[in-house]
């Protein structure tokens, strides 16, 4: 047995992928993923899968690598989980199944978030499809958006027997995981790959499809045994300080989906963005981390204001690492009071203020207050407000649905007001993490088939 610490992955250099937007993590080779599997104690009553959201089986997919089976390997992941490639890269495991691995007691907990990707990957590489024939019982289901919990419902119901369509207001399925995640931490071949195993087993994807306008929801309740509502929460927040509406002043919603959907950094790129010589971009979660690296590869001194320490940022620690490899610069403890403007309504700086961190209060998240007479001015050019997104509930225009008092869709379960229509997602919770979503997918998917084998 394998009593060594975590076996590091291969990674491009921070002096190199600086200057490009190709994948950070190289992933495993052969000999590094059954180096890792051989540290697996294959527990009998594993913790790490009450860890992970979607329960996947995870020392049996281990095991399955340490005896070189990764077609079971793989089998086993797809059970549970309709992503493996996208969750091996993006997925906080860290804070879930990695977090209950015993190994990680007195050590480091097995990488299963890089054995998730290497099996995944190879079966993307040897083309592996689920080849078990599928009954169809004749039911059919809508599915409104293609992000990560519209996609892990298809696919739950796809194999279970339903006819099932999803519409997808962009061109490009994948939703958050094609226009929000960047390129050197997702590929966008990964989520295609993806999309496409889904087609495979019968999915209809529509895409430029507005739901609200080009069809509404009271249609797709008409037309369908069941509609499924996935569409996220795309509506970026701001502060609401002076100066917002300047030229320089993005949403990271704006930047990332200009830079993944519309090739934004490419020098002959039909929809250029600005590049600032100095970038502040405002937020501490995953999605300013995109961001902030994002902005450092287009060119610009890029640095991360964020109102609390290094230690409360709610960013994955290894995003947060390879930032600081990266000569991202880390303001902590600073927040925006108003963004300075030119004649021409050009950013050319900001009104910031020092922090300080209250006491702690068990159960909490640690609160801050402004340090009194500590205002004074930065200098740049772009600012970058990545704050959080909440829900633009315009696929349900016209429809009666209930929306509670913070603008979320209503459930109970995944069920909603209206009859046979289910939620899910960041519509249902606010921005979360792309596991959660795919949970929220996966149990849309069981109430569903179970609505229709009572």
């Amino acid at each position: 047995m394998n009593s060594e610490g975590r076996v590091k992955g291969r990674v491009q250099s921070p002096e190199k992928r600086v200057k490009n937007f190709l994948e950070v993590e190289l992933g495993y080779n052969k000999e590094e993923a059954l180096k890792e599997a051989s540290r697996c104690l294959q527990c009998k009553n594993p913790r790490c899968v009450t860890g992970c959201p979607v329960n996947i089986r995870i020392p049996e997919f281990i095991h399955a690598i340490k005896e070189d089976n990764l077609e079971l390997a793989y089998e086993i992941i797809k059970s549970s989980s309709s992503l493996p490639a996208v969750c091996g890269r993006v997925c906080p495991q860290e804070r879930q199944c990695e977090s209950m691995c015993v190994r990680g007691l007195k050590g480091d907990a097995i990488a299963i978030g890089a054995l998730e990707r290497y099996v995944a990957d190879y079966a993307l590489e040897n083309n592996l499809v689920e080849t078990k024939k599928i009954k169809k019982n004749g039911k059919k289901v809508a599915i409104v958006g293609s992000g990560p919990s519209g996609l892990t419902c298809a696919g739950e119901l796809a194999k279970n027997g339903f006819d099932v369509t999803i519409y997808e207001v962009l061109q490009k399925a994948g939703g958050v995981l094609t226009y929000g995640i960047p390129e050197f931490r997702l590929p966008k071949r990964i989520v295609e790959s993806e999309v496409n195993n889904l087609i495979k087993l019968g999915v209809t994807i529509k895409t430029d499809v507005p739901v609200g306008n080009a069809i509404t929801l009271d249609t797709l309740e008409k037309e369908y045994d069941a509609v499924f509502i996935g569409s996220g929460a795309g509506l970026p927040k701001f502060m609401g300080i002076e100066g917002e509406s300047a030229n320089g002043v993005f949403s990271a919603n704006e930047i990332l989906t200009r830079i993944n959907l519309m090739k934004a950094y490419e020098s002959n790129s039909k929809t250029p963005i600005k590049k600032g010589k100095v970038a502040y971009i405002i937020g501490g979660g995953n999605v300013a981390m995109d961001a902030v690296r994002s902005v450092k590869r287009l060119g610009s001194e890029a640095h991360l204001m964020y109102r609390r320490s290094e230690e409360e940022l709610p960013a994955r620690k290894m995003e947060v690492m390879h930032a600081k490899e990266e000569g991202i610069i880390f303001d902590t403890l600073l927040n925006p009071k108003r963004i300075l403007t030119d004649e021409n309504n050009n950013v050319v700086g900001m009104e910031v203020v020092n922090m300080e961190l209250l006491p702690e209060v068990e159960g909490q998240r640690r609160e801050v207050k402004e340090v009194e007479g500590s205002e004074h001015v930065v200098n740049c050019d772009m600012v970058v407000m990545a704050l959080g997104t909440s829900p633009n509930h315009g696929s349900l225009k016209g429809s009666n649905i209930k929306i509670t008092d913070k603008g979320l869709i209503l459930v109970d379960g995944t069920k909603t007001s209206l009859k046979n229509v289910y939620a899910g997602g960041d519509a249902v919770t606010g921005s979360a993490t792309v596991i959660l979503a795919m949970e929220a997918g996966k149990k849309a998917a069981k109430e569903i088939i179970e609505s229709f084998n009572k």
